[in-house]
């Protein structure tokens, strides 16, 4: 941050419609987090203590995650409600957080003080709670700030809790350097007239650390836009591309969607997005569908495909493990789905394959990384074999916070640590193919839960995004899969027709009955950071269902 507050560049917020509200020079985030530090110092915290903030796209989130590095304290980012209609819901994930971390201190904005209050209530070991304005009419402290080291501990990451319950990863001034040094030097080879767009949230790793963190170090301004505006009106985030020439923006399968599906032929007439040479793509499986069909919609107002640059990255390496080629735009390889269901091998089909699994190049591990391709007894697999994908160097967490039983199930002998995923190796290049607990066995076959949830959605009375399939054991320990849709059909001949057909296709694709049941909208679970729960649509289900046996519940309808 010192180096950045030397130039002219800094953060810019944008409202709703598009205009400028905020700025906040580097220069000027130095002052203030400088004297904000003193304010926090002054309340008695420990040097190591971890702090709370509730992370809204504003100037005050960066100042106050800044003003605890120069206090000494650990801050860590906490979501804003993705629906405020989950308020029980959401008070209980901040208070899990802050319980977990052991937090001393937590801040929000006015906004969101009254969720803040209520989460913190007996909670025994926060010592203070308010706002960023509360906060500065503390008095202030009389103490020297103290440099940092490089094995301090520099904030939290809490993962999304897409297939387990949020946990908090440490991770040190040392490994976020070094993992910052990889994405702008070698992942982006970023220019001195980059300049960056985001939506994402300050409290996903991508949005932090890609979005927030990775520009100040190379001294490149940003244009941030509030996720909830970019969900709400998807064309805003390509205007602020268009008119202030942005070269960079990351953003997760499911926003390229949105926009591709909401941006109306009248708001292309004023687009330019030949400016944007590096369209990163992450966060979660990457669906080349998806891609293509954003880059055909945008193709008239100088989107590049070649700008597509998908990558691979999780909180517990800091942020980023790969890139692929800047400029070398979508890479990706048609796989039998048979043989690797049977066999978990990697075996090339012709494209127009009707069986078979398109899988993403994710590029290959940044400096002083390594991957390998593992399988369940650890042993090294060869190129294109599938397996549990370890990750060695600098990056890596130091642990999740207050869970050593969890740290030691994903940290190996060596340094290699268990990311959970799986994939496989081609030529040094990496190719995800899901994550370890969303494989679903029957009868010894391993099916991807994507792959069920793919078909289900090739129905017209389905969207994507609105399925989550799992499997769950009856009372004898047989595994059943089940399918839960989201769905707006009302009449009950109608209902029983997508079902009967949806088991009929997954049947007749993997040879497995699935038990499939409707729901309502915006029933599925999501993480803080948008993307489906498998986990919690498990629990949801056993919760509502009771079954212990739900094949034998639903036995007259399959096919």
């Amino acid at each position: 941050m010192e180096y950045a507050a030397t130039g002219s560049t800094g953060y810019n917020f944008y409202d709703a419609r598009g205009n400028l509200i905020s700025v906040l020079s580097y220069a000027r985030l130095m002052h203030d987090a400088q004297k904000t530090a003193k304010c926090l110092m002054g309340l008695g915290l420990k040097r190591g203590d971890n702090v709370a903030i509730i992370a809204d796209t504003t100037p005050e989130f960066i100042t106050l995650f800044f003003a605890c590095r120069y206090a000494g304290v650990v801050p860590f980012a906490m979501p804003v409600p993705v629906n405020l209609g989950s308020h029980d819901i959401y008070v209980k994930q901040l208070r899990g957080m802050m319980s977990v971390s052991k937090a001393t201190a937590a801040i929000a904005n006015k906004e969101y003080i009254s969720f803040l209050e209520e989460a913190v209530e007996g909670l025994g070991t926060i010592r203070w709670a308010g706002t960023l304005e509360g906060l500065m009419e503390m008095p202030e402290s009389d103490q020297k700030i103290i440099r940092n080291q490089q094995e301090d501990v520099a904030y939290l990451q809490f993962t999304s809790g897409s297939t387990r319950a949020p946990q908090g990863v440490i991770v040190t001034e040392k490994a976020v350097m070094s993992n910052l040094r990889g994405i702008v030097r070698d992942g982006l080879r970023m220019y001195e007239d980059d300049r960056c767009a985001s939506w994402l949230p300050f409290y996903h790793d991508m949005g932090l650390i890609g979005l927030v963190l990775s520009p100040l170090v190379s001294q490149m301004s940003v244009d941030f836009l509030r996720t909830r505006d970019f969900a709400v009106r998807p064309i805003q985030w390509l205007r602020l591309i268009s008119k202030n020439k942005c070269t960079i923006a990351f953003c997760p399968p499911f926003g390229l969607e949105l926009c591709a599906m909401r941006v109306r032929a009248a708001d292309l007439e004023d687009l330019d997005l030949s400016s944007w040479r590096a369209a990163g793509i992450g966060a979660e499986m990457i669906n080349p569908q998806i891609l293509e069909a954003f880059a055909e919609r945008f193709k008239s107002v100088g989107f590049n495909a070649k700008a597509f640059l998908p990558c691979y990255g999780l909180a517990e390496a800091s942020l980023a493990v790969s890139f692929s080629e800047v400029g070398h735009g979508l890479e990706v390889m048609n796989v039998d789905t048979e043989v690797l269901a049977d066999k978990g091998v990697a075996v090339r089909v012709e494209s127009d394959s009707k069986k078979s699994n398109i899988f993403v190049n994710c590029g290959k591990a940044l400096p002083e990384h390594d991957v390998i391709v593992v399988d369940d007894n650890g042993d090294s697999l060869p190129d294109l074999r599938v397996g549990r994908v370890l990750l060695k160097g600098p990056s890596i967490m130091s642990g999740y916070i207050n869970d050593a039983e969890a740290t030691q199930r994903v940290m190996k002998s060596g340094g290699w640590m268990d990311t959970g995923d799986l994939g496989y190796l081609s030529e040094g290049n990496i190719y995800l193919t899901g994550r370890h607990k969303d494989i679903i066995i029957i009868n010894g076959r391993n099916i991807r839960a994507q792959d069920i949830e793919e078909i289900a959605e090739q129905q017209p009375e389905i969207r994507t995004r609105e399925t989550s399939a799992f499997s769950v054991n009856d009372s004898n320990g047989k595994s059943t899969v089940v399918l839960v849709i989201e769905n707006r059909l009302s009449s009950v001949e109608e209902r029983q027709a997508l079902i009967s057909r949806v088991q009929r296709l997954v049947y007749n694709a993997f040879g497995v009955k699935c038990f499939v049941e409707l729901v309502s909208p915006h029933t599925l679970p999501r993480t803080s950071s948008g993307k489906l729960s498998r986990a919690a649509a498990c629990k949801g289900f056993l919760e509502r269902t009771g079954f212990s046996n739900p094949q034998s519940a639903q036995a007259d309808s399959y096919h």
